[in-house]
């Protein structure tokens, strides 16, 4: 920790071994420090030594006793905003209660905390905001980012989800209200993934908004400007780079929501570091693990499939990337697998003779062998390509039309149809349609949650392409290994990790439950270090033994005054 924090806590052990709080702060400024605060749960000793008698209710609770009573709290909320401000305001008072609470209600929280509840959290950041969290970065104080980076109290940062808020969900620019996203994704790193809240910062890089409404408003909370581009933008993202690397060398980075002109760009500037793009990688490894199970299921290689994928966005050519590098990984040539995966934009199938942008071109397909597939409709390419799957990442709702969906099912006798469009209101098209249109046989997921569908008298469980089954595991394995790059491998290692778990825990699904995402989590983690160590990039050769170790629990520690 810096000089200040270790003034305020620092985790040691006692004679016995075991872990031990010691704090200099007393009273109620102990109260208010959100990552100590044990609450009701202070012992009668504990009181008297921090000076904290008369401050708190007379009853000592157990964590136990604290989780029922936070738990009736949240369900008596009427909405799923109310319910997110409720679990917000709870971590911004008593953090470990907070994932100790989220711990054992995540499946039923993760729409709360996660997509798609967290849309509407940053649509209304301003209005909803009551504390600070994380670190702010703006034209504002960027020529001080050293500085600014320094203030921040936890000295051991590890792990760090930074976002511009330019391409937010399927939402779009929202300023400095994106905040909420890395606050979002960090609880799941920490939920799922056991990064320990100690080590986790969220960041804002608030390069301003060209949304007038935001600009407009006399309660929005970012910098009042049009959005830096071209030189000044990379300069920014340059300078933040540069300064959080000054102070933790080994920290993690995971670009979030950065619009697809720049996503590519961060990324592949800051290839030297450690860093990756969820929008991109993470989504391109959770499409590649369903591939993956729905090919197994059809007892077919994934090399054989004719996949379509609509949208061209940072997921979109994420998504091609993994599987075409999948294709060509199971036995394709690089000529086969290109011509295996096509993907549409808003103008239609990328083709090589019209304008595109430069991150799009590795996917145009030759003029001369679509000459006659008309306009590059997506029913047309369905129908030309003899597709088996198709895959949405449009953000356009009802891109997935009954005609599209019935033209994969005439080409296979079990079409693979992922809508995978965040939040629910952006989703290509319902798995109860889509189930509807292909008498019952589609292979489904979507992006967002979904009710199961009954089919013919038995209920379909629909698998959620989400990537918190991927993103904790590949940032805590990155971390453990302490990798000076994310590689490709390593991406990849974590997709085959998912479906090998779904294979293994939920044979006929494909993917599991997110009630399982710890133990996917763990095993993303194990398959990210070994092949970190691999590929050569890892400084620290961890075991199984010390993978368990390292993650993180909540539980709360004996904490006394420092002895100093």
């Amino acid at each position: 920790m810096t000089a200040a924090a270790r003034r305020v806590f620092s985790i040691v052990r006692d004679p016995d071994g075991r872990e031990v709080m010691e704090v200099d702060l007393t009273g109620i400024a102990l109260l208010r420090l959100v990552l100590v605060n044990k609450g009701t749960a202070f012992s009668y000793d504990e009181r008297a030594e921090l000076e904290l008698e008369g401050l708190l209710p007379p009853q000592v609770n157990t964590l136990e006793q604290q989780l029922d009573r936070a738990y009736r709290g949240y369900s008596a909320e009427p909405t799923p905003l109310a319910k997110y401000q409720f679990l917000r305001a709870l971590q911004d008072r008593q953090e470990i209660l907070y994932y100790a609470l989220l711990d054992r209600h995540l499946d039923e929280m993760l729409p709360i905390v996660y997509t798609p509840t967290v849309g509407l959290a940053v649509q209304q950041f301003s209005a909803l905001y009551q504390t600070p969290r994380g670190l702010s970065l703006s034209p504002l104080n960027i020529d001080r980012a050293t500085a600014v980076v320094a203030s921040y109290p936890l000295d051991d940062v590890r792990m760090i989800v930074a976002t511009d808020s330019s391409a937010i969900l399927g939402i779009g620019d929202q300023g400095y209200g994106g905040l909420a996203i890395p606050i979002g994704k960090l609880a799941l790193y920490t939920a799922a993934g056991g990064v320990s809240p100690f080590h986790t910062m969220p960041v804002a890089l608030d390069v301003g908004t060209d949304r007038e409404d935001l600009l407009a408003d006399p309660f929005y909370l970012g910098v009042r400007q049009k959005r830096l581009r071209g030189d000044a933008y990379l300069e920014f993202i340059d300078r933040f780079v540069a300064a959080i690397h000054s102070r933790w060398p080994h920290a993690v980075i995971q670009w979030e929501d950065l619009a697809k002109d720049t996503a590519f760009t961060v990324l592949d500037r800051h290839l030297g570091s450690p860093s990756f793009n969820d929008d991109i990688q993470g989504t391109g490894a959770i499409a590649l693990a369903g591939m993956l199970r729905a090919c197994a299921l059809r007892g077919e290689p994934l090399r054989e499939q004719r996949v379509v994928i609509h949208g061209a966005g940072a997921g979109g050519i994420g998504v091609a990337t993994a599987i075409r590098d999948g294709m060509i990984a199971d036995g394709a040539s690089e000529a086969d697998a290109h011509a295996r995966v096509l993907v549409l934009d808003s103008r239609g199938l990328l083709v090589d003779d019209r304008p595109m942008d430069d991150y799009k071109r590795s996917f145009a397909q030759p003029a001369a062998r679509v000459a006659d597939w008309g306009g590059g409709d997506l029913r047309t390419v369905v129908e030309k390509s003899r597709a088996t799957a198709l895959l949405g990442l449009s953000g356009q709702a009802g891109a997935f039309g009954e005609d599209v969906v019935r033209a994969v099912a005439r080409n296979t006798a079990r079409p693979i149809v992922f809508a995978l469009s965040n939040p629910t209101s952006s989703c290509e098209a319902t798995p109860s349609d889509v189930l509807r249109w292909t008498d019952g046989k589609a292979l489904v997921a979507t992006g967002s949650p979904f009710e199961p569908v009954v089919v013919g008298g038995r209920a379909v469980r629909i698998g959620q392409g989400n990537n918190a089954f991927v993103f904790p595991g590949l940032g805590q394995g990155a971390i453990l290994a302490r990798a000076r790059v994310i590689t490709d491998g390593m991406v990849t290692a974590a997709a085959h990790a998912v479906a090998a778990y779904t294979a293994a825990h939920h044979p006929g699904e494909i993917y599991p439950p997110v009630a399982d995402l710890p133990a996917v989590s763990r095993l993303v983690t194990a398959a990210v270090v070994a092949r970190a160590q691999a590929d050569g990039v890892a400084d620290a050769q961890p075991d199984e033994a010390a993978i368990a170790q390292a993650i993180w629990r909540p539980q709360y520690l004996p904490i006394r005054r420092a002895r100093r």
